[in-house]
């Protein structure tokens, strides 16, 4: 049976202690700008998390990215977070909208966040918004789905200055709930398989996009400790469809 702490909140790349530990495995590097939506959200100059910009003034990404302790800097129209590149945009984050049930579920089920931003983002060729589902809807199972992120380029590598992407393929909900037990919830998440050479999500990709059909499905949320680039383990996100109705409660302030 599987504990809590065998589970990480992987993609999650500041640890509790607040260290930071050394994207995509494998894939490629995206051409530049290429995903002018994609955030990188980070801690005193530090890459920990990625996310989505869905309106000028809110940012969509995972519920665990949030520190108790720190706030974020969200980082917009970046391509290379090493770099100070006259692209980019940074923007404080004025209120942190946490799902309600993420602390209730013990920090693993409805894995959704919602940041209001200080300010608007200047949208630009660099800085876009991406558009959510306008309704609920199933992706079917062999979906193959696109992530994006800078994080680590494998279990035991360093995190990546540039954006990388690749490909994962959905998985069906019976074989993800067969691996995470009652870690997954088939209604507000859903699970990827990858293999060797594609790659995939690694730490540090925590709150980036599952883009399925040229839409966002999911957010970025776990797979087991350490073995991100392990396929016996599937990759697993919060469903955006389902939580469709929440964001746009939270947006309507």
């Amino acid at each position: 049976m599987l504990h809590k702490g065998g589970i990480i909140y992987i993609l999650l790349l500041v640890t509790l202690n607040g260290a930071t530990e050394c994207g995509i495995t494998g894939g490629r590097v995206a051409k530049p700008h290429s995903r002018p939506y994609m955030v990188s959200l980070q801690i005193q100059g530090q890459h920990v998390c990625g996310g989505m910009l869905i309106r000028q003034d809110y940012v969509l990404t995972a519920a665990h990215c949030k520190n108790c302790y720190q706030d974020i800097t969200v980082v917009l129209g970046a391509h290379n977070i090493s770099n100070k590149e006259k692209s980019q945009q940074k923007i404080g984050v004025r209120k942190y909208h946490v799902h309600p049930q993420y602390e209730l579920s013990g920090g693993y089920d409805c894995d959704i966040m919602l940041l209001k931003l200080e300010e608007n983002a200047k949208l630009s060729r660099y800085v876009r918004v991406i558009e959510l589902p306008k309704k609920k809807e199933k992706i079917p199972a062999n979906t193959i789905c696109e992530v994006a992120g800078w994080g680590k380029t494998g279990s035991e590598e360093p995190i990546s200055d540039v954006l990388r992407e690749t490909t994962e393929r959905l998985q069906f909900s019976f074989e993800c709930k067969h691996i995470w037990k009652e870690y997954f919830n088939s209604k507000h998440m859903i699970c990827t398989k990858i293999n060797k050479t594609e790659g995939g999500i690694c730490q540090g990709d925590s709150g980036g996009p599952l883009i399925c059909n040229s839409m966002v499905n999911g957010i970025t949320a776990f797979t087991f400790e350490n073995k991100c680039d392990n396929p016996k383990y599937p990759h697993v996100f919060t469903n955006v469809h389902y939580f469709l109705q929440w964001i746009k409660e939270v947006m309507k302030d």
